[in-house]
């Protein structure tokens, strides 16, 4: 009888420990990332809300695009090479960037790409181990 509680105590510890680790990645939505830009461009420039909002609109545009492009290219079970998914991602990229240009000057523009997006890009968590 010891041997069942002790192995039942052991079966809900291993489940409790596995839940509390997360679910993994989650991918941000198109309403998320557009809000984190919007946000990013505000406070570093402080535009026209006219401006923004019309950013916002075509971002959220894009970004819906972009993930339903994504899902088209995993719906086939297998996943696509690299530089498939490199040059699609690219196109959305550079899309981005001409929006962005739309509405910043040229030195707002070259303060955008070398430190507000960089700052932006997913950071890999510390110590990881190398699998």
């Amino acid at each position: 009888m010891k041997k069942i509680t002790l192995m039942i105590v052991a079966f809900f510890a291993i489940t409790a420990t596995m839940n509390a680790q997360g679910g993994g990645f989650n991918r941000k939505t198109p309403e998320e990332r557009t809000a984190e830009i919007h946000a990013k461009l505000d406070s570093a420039f402080k535009l026209e809300p006219a401006k923004l909002t019309k950013l916002d609109t075509a971002l959220t545009a894009l970004y819906r695009a972009q993930q339903t492009k994504m899902q088209e290219m995993f719906a086939g079970g297998t996943r696509p090479d690299r530089e498939t998914m490199m040059a699609e991602m690219k196109k959305y990229t550079d899309a981005r960037d001409e929006m962005i240009k739309s509405v910043v000057t040229e030195e707002q523009y070259a303060i955008w790409k070398e430190k507000i997006e960089p700052s932006m890009r997913p950071q890999r968590p510390a110590g990881g181990g190398g699998n």
